[in-house]
């Protein structure tokens, strides 16, 4: 593939079609921090250096946490991530801001408000919540119940189970604390450095796991099971401002969906990492679907406006989710998100968030995925707009709808059952035709679009 870069207006590996009066450079410097996982794609969006200077970073959330409060940044730079983003994409602080926002609204507001929360399965930290955990485990026994660390991806450490038992091995496991002695028995000469505390810290967060009920009922479609990943992208939180992406995915299991068997990681985790390990796993074939092929294949089976409602459902959990941190994460006009959201719907039609991911993968499955992904983050550059080339009123960008801006963000849509009436519908086209390149050559006018070589 031709640079996607190179198709909306960027010329060459530094010259990026508008000089930086800043300090008369004629280039924006771009900085990748990540290994391999997302090179293969970065690469062919942005020009990567590693001299110490940028103004653009895309860094991991270890070097995030190492360098965030020792770095300099002028006005213009952005790196990707917010300083305590883990406040959404840990599982258990996930799970502890949306139940105190829960409980807020039905204070303030009342109960029917507090339900439009009810999107996330039951969940308990452990080990700190596990007295309250038996109590709900044995209210319904014989369910499934999942275990997950609360800090770990690609399907690590997660395990299904159905007897207290079960993870009685687990508990009996030596638990790992911040070891208050690294304070109390060092002297002030030998004091642990702040890096190696919060290496402690991080050590004992990853022991950490929370324990979900288990979605029995999902929506199989060839008897496999499958959850969606969705892009949202967070460009400030004070005033919130959020953008969803048009395009994202389902991923499949390899093995048909049962009760019956719960040690079976091909048929209950649907991570792409998990899948590709199993022995008939084909490459070529792969285990995702684009979401406008799930979108058509919904639509098909179960009508418009189910799909519609559902895909409004899908809306209320990203909204929702966000404004329950939003008081809490440090908003800093140097940071944007790129989030991945994991969701699972059930044979409702009910949409249930599983997780918040701070560092979504973009290594490709296949060309398609590939292609995809590619589009996702020439689109997130282009909302972030390093050149200047944005008047900030926009509510589409490329790929992506500007679905929050401190509020919601509706598009006038003419009813021609109504006589030509006009109506107001939320600002979002998830799984709908992305037309990017169209949206583009308009948007980027004094920039002229390109089609590829």
């Amino acid at each position: 593939l031709s640079s996607p870069l190179q198709t909306s207006g960027y010329k060459g590996s530094c010259d990026y079609g508008k000089s930086d009066e800043r300090e008369g450079r004629s280039c924006v410097r771009y900085k990748c921090g990540l290994l391999n996982t997302i090179q293969d794609v970065l690469r062919v969006c942005l020009s990567l250096y590693n001299d110490g200077e940028w103004d653009f970073n895309w860094c991991d959330v270890g070097w995030l946490r190492e360098n965030f409060g020792h770095t300099y940044m002028e006005e213009h730079v952005r790196i990707n991530h917010f300083r305590n983003h883990y406040e959404l994409t840990r599982k258990n602080l996930m799970v502890k801001n949306l139940k105190r926002y829960q409980k807020n609204l039905e204070r303030d507001i009342g109960r029917i408000e507090a339900s439009r929360c009810d999107f996330f399965p039951c969940t308990f930290a452990l080990p700190s919540e596990y007295h309250l955990f038996v109590e709900e485990f044995n209210r319904s026994p014989g369910s499934t119940w999942i275990m997950k660390p609360v800090a770990k991806s690609q399907g690590k450490g997660i395990f299904l189970f159905r007897k207290l038992k079960d993870i009685m091995d687990w508990k009996k496991v030596t638990y790992i604390y911040f070891n208050k002695e690294l304070l109390v028995n060092h002297t002030a000469k030998n004091k642990p450095s702040a890096h190696h505390i919060d290496e402690q810290k991080d050590v004992a967060q990853v022991e950490n796991y929370v324990a979900q009920r288990y979605i029995e009922n999902p929506y199989l479609i060839n008897g496999r099971k499958f959850d969606l990943r969705v892009y949202v992208l967070v460009s400030s939180y004070v005033p919130l401002k959020a953008w969803l992406y048009r395009d994202g995915f389902a991923r499949f299991s390899g093995t048909r969906f049962s009760l019956s068997s719960i040690d079976d990681k091909y048929m209950h985790l649907t991570n792409v990492s998990v899948q590709k390990t199993a022995p008939d796993y084909d490459p070529e074939k792969g285990c995702k679907w684009q979401m406008q092929q799930l979108r058509r294949y919904l639509t098909a089976k179960h009508g418009r406006e189910m799909v519609e409602t559902l895909f409004k459902e899908m809306d209320n959990i990203f909204v929702r989710s966000l404004l329950s941190v939003q008081n809490v994460i440090i908003n800093d006009k140097h940071c944007f998100e790129l989030y991945g959201y994991d969701i699972l719907l059930d044979q409702n039609l009910k949409p249930w968030l599983i997780e918040v991911n701070a560092s979504p993968s973009h290594t490709p499955s296949s060309q398609e995925d590939y292609e995809m992904k590619c589009r996702l983050l020439e689109d997130t550059l282009n909302v972030v707009d390093m050149e200047g080339r944005l008047t900030g009123k926009e509510k589409r960008v490329g790929g992506y709808d500007l679905m929050w801006n401190d509020g919601p963000v509706y598009r006038e849509d003419v009813n021609l059952q109504t006589s030509g009436s006009s109506c107001f519908t939320a600002n979002t086209h998830l799984g709908c035709v992305n037309d990017r390149e169209k949206q583009l050559r308009q948007l980027l006018k004094p920039f002229p679009y390109q089609k590829k070589m």
